[in-house]
């Protein structure tokens, strides 16, 4: 195993719920839809403008909006989350991160960011992670999004390794699909039926230690 490739939403931190409220907040004040508490799942993973199309989708008034128009609603989104995460501080590291990540570091295994979050930065500074990862991969240079295997791709190539020497973690069935399509090895925190394409699946990030992702990459070897 040459590095580790990670998702960030649900995978370090739980920023799920900000971009929910935030898009809820959208939904309601610009396109007077309610969303569903069930309707996040479908967004976990997902770009920014990808989600809003889903969610224009589901208000059936996708064809009333111009591309820049839609642009210039994502980017407000945005403001509505960046407005929450700048509250994270260490204390909102999800459990085993913290762990994981210096067993990673004391064998020497360099950890990269392959998120679709353009937030990335400012979210492992409050975090106080930024040092604890070789490479950051920046969503928007990369052709496709997940379940694109091109963010994960990019991620190896950062490090400068396959994607065959990698493993992916995430929580998410467009982050799975997107590792295996890379060629990486995938590992799945969250309902095993799920994230059932994944080569190994925790619980929760509590389980995630450096043991787990060896049983992974070596299963996948075999």
């Amino acid at each position: 195993m040459q590095g580790v490739l990670f998702d960030l939403d649900g995978i370090l931190t739980d920023t799920a719920k900000f971009h929910f409220a935030a898009w809820s907040r959208l939904a309601q004040e610009k396109l007077g839809v309610t969303l569903p508490a069930e309707f996040e799942s479908r967004l976990k993973g997902v770009s920014r403008v990808d989600s809003l199309v889903r969610i224009m989708d589901y208000a059936q008034v996708t064809d009333q909006y111009t591309p820049e128009q839609i642009e210039q609603m994502a980017n407000e989104k945005n403001g509505y989350y960046v407005q929450a995460i700048e509250k994270l501080t260490q204390a909102d590291i999800l459990p085993g991160i913290p762990a994981l990540l210096a067993e990673l570091a004391a064998r020497k295994i360099p950890c990269v960011i392959a998120s679709a979050s353009k937030n990335a930065p400012l979210i492992l500074k409050n975090l106080g992670l930024t040092s604890e990862f070789a490479a950051i991969v920046d969503p928007a240079k990369v052709a496709h999004g997940k379940p694109a295997p091109d963010i994960f791709s990019a991620a190896a190539q950062a490090i400068g390794a396959s994607p065959a020497e990698c493993v992916g973690v995430e929580d998410a069935v467009a982050g799975i699909t997107a590792i295996n399509a890379a060629g990486a090895v995938a590992v799945g925190v969250g309902d095993p039926q799920e994230l059932a394409a994944a080569e190994i699946i925790v619980p929760t990030t509590a389980d995630l230690t450096y043991a787990v992702l060896e049983q992974a990459y070596q299963a996948r070897a075999k």
